[in-house]
């Protein structure tokens, strides 16, 4: 049985949502990563896939190709300057921004930005589109910031996103996190969200739940994942139970049969 609730965005919420995760800690075997990478392997195909939570909720249907804008630069811009925030505090979010946009243009000038990279992006966009980009990275950690600063609890950045490869399915898993949460053995993360949530946002919600617990090296599975919609006003959380693990794992096979299949309908 899922555990999937809704609650409206609130200072106090987010608090109560923390503080009340189960103290019980489920944790993944070796078992049920190898059950997990069996039915992912007798899938393989041709080409590799990455799953991840937006592949999910759009039943395995591809997003198309990926281009930087200043929308889709805002996060990692926006995570990192919270980050750097976190350790030196005497620094204003939106210097840290703009350190963070000046390391990654520093990092295209002495050659060490890769094709296609954020850092290259920003070197050839317009000053223009990098003002943009500085703003909407601002907007992005100002609102992460609040949000975390509302826990009550003692918080940290995401150090990256939860990555999982699994060998030889030519299959890799992408879980977003943006802020872990701790109070005594529970750890809670965070994901935050532009725009509304979906019909399907719990099966996403579920699927990064389950890759957040496969990147971790001892297989402990989150207490609790919430997920935020500030724009929205709105969060939804799942606890960390076997059964919600069970049926984030099952999401995840289901997109990649649905993959494989889109696949083989554009083969034929």
């Amino acid at each position: 049985m899922s555990t999937l609730r809704h609650e409206r965005l609130g200072t106090s919420v987010l608090a109560a949502l923390i503080q009340r995760a189960p103290k019980d800690v489920s944790t993944l075997s070796d078992e049920h990563r190898g059950a997990l990478d069996a039915r992912l392997r007798a899938l393989a195909g041709k080409s590799t896939r990455r799953l991840d939570a937006w592949s999910v909720e759009h039943a395995g249907l591809s997003n198309g190709s990926f281009a930087w804008r200043p929308t889709t630069a805002r996060r990692a811009i926006g995570n990192a300057a919270l980050r750097r925030h976190v350790l030196a505090p005497s620094l204003t979010l939106r210097d840290c921004v703009n350190l963070e946009i000046d390391d990654l243009l520093m990092k295209s000038v002495t050659g060490y930005a890769r094709g296609g990279s954020l850092a290259e992006w920003l070197a050839k966009s317009s000053p223009a589109v990098v003002a943009l980009a500085t703003s909407e990275a601002w907007s992005w950690a100002n609102s992460v910031f609040e949000l975390a600063s509302s826990s009550g609890v003692p918080w940290e950045m995401a150090p990256t996103d939860a990555y999982y490869d699994v060998a030889q399915a030519r299959t890799s898993l992408r879980g977003r996190r943006d802020f872990l949460a701790t109070t005594g053995n529970r750890r809670v993360v965070v994901r935050v969200r532009a725009g509304s949530p979906g019909k399907s946002a719990g099966p996403g919600l579920r699927s990064d739940l389950v890759i957040d617990a496969l990147s971790n090296s001892s297989g402990v599975v989150a207490s609790r994942f919430i997920g935020a919609w500030p724009d929205a006003g709105v969060f939804l959380y799942v606890d960390g139970s076997f059964g919600d693990v069970r049926m984030g794992a099952r999401d995840l096979v289901r997109t990649a049969l649905a993959q494989e299949r889109q696949q083989r309908e554009l083969a034929a």
